[in-house]
């Protein structure tokens, strides 16, 4: 079977081309489940209600997240009614929503997705390798695919965690820098792991947003506002290719299309 993992969308113009070429690389790649970062979906900052409501009319499985999910207040009352948008497991009880998330593909098959935020050079949270290790040992022996979201600003984080998982789970893919890497693979125990999916959004930008705006951030060292760039827009992702019946990944492949591509 297929995973397909859509990078961090940003704003607008990841929703757009979103929306525009979901299906077309469904088809192509054989997909038979998705997942779909959306923490920047709204603004760039956050998800809102209708946005998520838009985003809910695409055929996207799970969404996941990452630190800026709280951005929106409304956000709290999304999380406790839908199930299938996460926020990173690894905060602290109490918090609203869960980081975990089992369904199925259109055959049956079990898909579990786990989201978790990194600790180095952001919050103190949990520890994301034993809030893993208590995820999966929850896990029905039924649901052998895995896919875990690790949001995180370090790369060394996001990759010691797929070493970490390698063999527990089907890929670790990171998000957060809004950058892809090139280092997609598979690991020697069958973990596919890519440090960074990349963006879903305009590429014409500071990590989304206008690139003006952030330079005199930049420069004055005080608050300036932040707006969504809007040209070069690009989806960026991977596919991983998993045997079912183990879990194990066989193939990682990264995805970028580009809006004006046919």
């Amino acid at each position: 079977m297929k995973l397909l993992f859509i990078g961090d969308v940003v704003g607008k113009p990841g929703r757009r081309i979103l929306a525009r070429r979901l299906l077309g690389l469904i088809d192509q790649h054989q997909a038979d489940y998705v997942v779909v970062n959306v923490e920047n979906s709204a603004g760039g900052f956050g998800v809102t209600s209708p946005v998520f409501e838009e985003l809910t009319e695409l055929p996207i499985h799970c969404f996941t997240s990452g630190n800026h999910i709280w951005d929106k207040r409304e956000v709290v009352d999304l999380l406790e009614s839908e199930d299938r948008l996460l926020r990173p497991a690894n905060y602290p009880e109490g918090a609203a929503g869960s980081g975990l998330y089992v369904g199925e593909t259109a055959a049956g098959v079990k898909v579990a997705t786990i989201n978790l935020e990194g600790r180095v050079f952001m919050k103190s949270l949990e520890c994301p390798f034993r809030t893993a290790d208590r995820l999966l040992a929850g896990l029905d022996d039924d649901v052998k695919v895995v896919l875990v979201d690790v949001h995180a600003e370090a790369t060394s984080e996001k990759q010691a965690l797929a070493f970490y998982l390698d063999g527990r789970v089907s890929a670790v893919i990171g998000t957060h820098t809004h950058v892809p890497t090139a280092d997609e693979r598979v690991l020697p125990g069958g973990t596919a792991f890519q440090t960074d999916s990349g963006m879903t959004g305009p590429y014409e930008s500071v990590i989304g947003m206008k690139a003006d705006k952030v330079v005199k951030r930049f420069l004055r060292q005080t608050p300036f506002p932040f707006e969504v760039a809007k040209r070069d827009v690009r989806l960026a992702g991977c596919v991983i290719t998993v045997d079912e019946a183990s879990g194990r990944a066989s193939n990682i492949e990264r995805i970028m299309v580009k809006d004006e591509d046919p």
